[in-house]
């Protein structure tokens, strides 16, 4: 892995632990109907989503084959 796949998936990483931090957090502060619980769990689902799609296609980059290697089909 190169430096920038390893900052990727650094980034990813961690941006996927704070989105799991800030859902548990919205989980067990929720009460109904309150906008700052509905946004907090809405934005721990996105930061969660994104980290991991991040660090996901950061490892998926690095382990698939490179796109001159492949030969036309005939």
């Amino acid at each position: 892995m190169t430096g920038a796949n390893i900052l990727f998936v650094v980034i990813g990483a961690v941006a996927l632990i704070g989105g799991l931090v800030l859902l548990i957090a919205a989980l067990r502060h929720h009460r109904a109907n309150h906008p700052t619980g509905v946004a907090m769990l809405i934005g721990g689902m996105m930061v969660t989503a994104f980290g991991l799609m991040l660090a996901g296609f950061a490892i998926a980059y690095t382990m698939a084959a490179p796109l001159g290697a492949m030969e036309p089909a005939r």
